[in-house]
């Protein structure tokens, strides 16, 4: 009331001035601004007045004058987890032959082409084995007499006529000549490169006229109908990979991705690189090629039933690992303290401190406390 007294006489001495012509007009800009002041002081108290009450009154809603902090939320569900063992490998054919010739000579003629389809024993290429083929005739030019006087020899012997060292003379002449025969025919197939399996030209690095090699790559024959992807693996995984381990090969250059089943895992460790060899099968595809990257993540855990959050909503807090979720009944912050499992690319296996279907602060959690009033 009192205020209420002061603010009329301040308003009726404004109009007196006014009336009178009396004061200068900054006298009484500031007479009014004491006016406002005077009565924003008496609102601002009767707001406290009010806020007041109502906390003792125990209301816990929105005056409309509390601060609730904006979040987001989103419910927790059961999902599968599962932790990689990631390697880069590469495709290799279970049938992946690389040629070369058996002995030096040069190429006369190469009879196929990359891609093209060859069978097991096929002729790939043939070398110059004139030399041979010279030694072989002079033999069998010789074989022939040597054979005649043998059958003649044996003919007399069966008679009686000629003495035994004759007869086994021609004889060992003529099993001599035969075995070098043999012999010199099979260095003639060693100046032909012909394929050990059926499959498919990968490589062609041969020409005609050039001088080969033993241990000089010359053709590559790959059997496409059996790929499989090859990698290696630190020792540390020894423990955790076995064969028949689940896993996922990524093949980035065809943006694809085939699960299957280790079908073999190395037992023993590479003195030089400390790893040892894993290997999956492949299906067969003519868009997978030897020697093409991949990405091997080996499946080491699997969860089909956890409770999985993003690593960053982790927070710590007193040494303890706490995510905030939120209270929908009374939109309250709750700090919840959680034990983790496995974690792998940026996420989290809860084991304790929550349950599916609690709704998670996924955004506006940073300086979040317990119990303090949020919005979402």
């Amino acid at each position: 009331m009192k205020n209420i007294i002061k603010v009329t006489a301040g308003s009726l001495f404004i109009s007196a001035m006014i009336a009178c012509g009396g004061g200068s007009g900054i006298e009484i800009k500031k007479a009014k601004l004491e006016e406002l002041k005077a009565k924003q002081s008496e609102i601002a108290a009767e707001i406290k007045a009010l806020e007041t009450e109502i906390a003792s009154s125990g209301d816990s809603t929105n005056s409309g004058n509390e601060k609730r902090k904006m979040v987001a939320i989103a419910p927790l569900e059961a999902s599968t987890f599962e932790k990689y063992i990631d390697v880069q490998g590469r495709v290799d054919g279970d049938e992946n032959v690389a040629l070369s010739a058996k002995v030096p000579a040069s190429v006369i003629k190469i009879h196929v082409r990359a891609g093209d389809p060859v069978k097991k024993g096929q002729t790939l290429a043939t070398l110059d084995g004139e030399i041979v083929k010279t030694q072989i005739k002079d033999l069998e030019t010789n074989y022939k007499l040597v054979a005649e006087v043998f059958n003649k020899q044996k003919s007399l012997w069966e008679k009686g006529v000629g003495s035994e060292i004759q007869f086994l003379q021609a004889k060992t002449n003529k099993e001599s000549l035969e075995q070098k025969l043999a012999t010199l025919k099979e260095n003639l197939d060693m100046y032909v490169i012909s394929s050990p399996i059926t499959g498919t030209v990968d490589e062609v690095n041969l020409k005609e006229g050039q001088m080969a090699a033993p241990g000089m790559p010359a053709i590559r024959v790959v059997n496409f109908a059996k790929l499989k992807v090859k990698a290696d693996l630190a020792e540390t995984y020894a423990p955790e990979v076995k064969s028949g381990n689940a896993v996922v090969i990524q093949f980035p250059d065809l943006n694809k991705e085939y699960r299957t089943n280790l079908h073999y895992s190395g037992r023993s460790i590479d003195q030089l690189n400390r790893t040892f060899k894993i290997e999956a099968d492949l299906p067969s595809s003519p868009e997978y090629i030897p020697n093409m990257i991949a990405v091997v993540k080996v499946i080491s855990y699997r969860n089909p039933n956890a409770l999985v959050v993003p690593m960053s909503l982790v927070q710590e807090s007193d040494g303890a690992k706490i995510v905030y979720v939120a209270d929908k009944a009374s939109k309250k912050a709750v700090k919840r303290t959680v034990t983790l499992g496995k974690v792998y690319n940026g996420k989290a296996e809860i084991t304790s401190g929550l349950k599916a279907g609690d709704l998670i602060i996924t955004a506006g959690y940073n300086d979040l406390n317990d119990q303090e009033s949020i919005e979402f």
